[in-house]
Formats: structure tokens, sequence, C-alpha cells
């Protein structure tokens, strides 16, 4: 298997959209209102740029075997709606230990040259041999 650790993906745009904000917030039980949720950064971080890594036919992630088993974000500040938020994933490491592939992504976001997040995510793939 190819070694990933260090790829990087091409920069992902996701245009912050009022009804898309606002049903998310309504799933959480928060206020539309209040602005962007905290944890609306898994749509324009992970969403916007897990597939990258999922669809790459040399990072041969086995989909059915995934396990999502961390995220983490360190903000500088929210979106607001009506941003677009650019997203630029990198893998941060592909090991396997114990039969299990563990690959971190993280997904540096921004709105222009203003830094908002950086998001990581580890995956955890079953059956990988060593």
């Amino acid at each position: 298997m190819p070694e990933i650790a260090g790829r990087t993906y091409p920069p992902r745009p996701t245009p912050i959209e009022r009804e898309r904000v606002e049903a998310f917030a309504r799933a959480l039980g928060v206020d539309p209102g209040d602005g962007v949720p905290p944890t609306y950064a898994a749509v324009y971080a992970l969403e916007a740029t897990a597939p990258q890594l999922f669809d790459d036919p040399e990072a041969a992630i086995d989909f059915s075997h995934l396990l999502h088993v961390e995220q983490e974000f360190e903000w500088t500040r929210q979106p607001e709606v009506g941003e677009t938020v650019t997203a630029v994933a990198r893998v941060a490491s592909d090991m396997t230990r114990r039969g299990v592939r563990l690959v971190t992504l993280e997904t540096t976001c921004s709105v222009g040259e203003e830094s908002l997040c950086m998001a990581r995510a580890r995956f955890a793939i079953a059956g990988e041999s060593t």
C-alpha cells in the first residue's frame, strides 16, 4: 500500500448558507438566530474534505471497515452566514497497529486569507495487513 502521509488535497469551498445553518441548529436544539453553531465545522471541514480521502484510489480506504474514531476542532473564529469557507485537507499520519490502520486527516479552514479553524479527524480501518 502506498504511503499517503503528507498528501494534500485541493481546496474545497463551502458557502455558509442560512437555510442549511438554521436546519443544523434546529437539529441540535439550539436557537438558529444565534449564528453558526460551533459543530457546523463538521460540514465545512469534514464533510467538505473527507470524501477526497475516501475517493482517493491510492489511499485505498476500505469504507466498509471504516470507523470515525476521533474528531477535534481548534477555532480562531466562527464563520458567518454568507461567507465561503475554503478547506484544505492533508493526511497527517497513516499507520497500522495490530491489524488496524489509523489515518489522521487535518483540515485547515479559512475565509480568504483569514484562518478560521483546524479540524483533525482520525479514522480506523479494520482488517488492514501489517
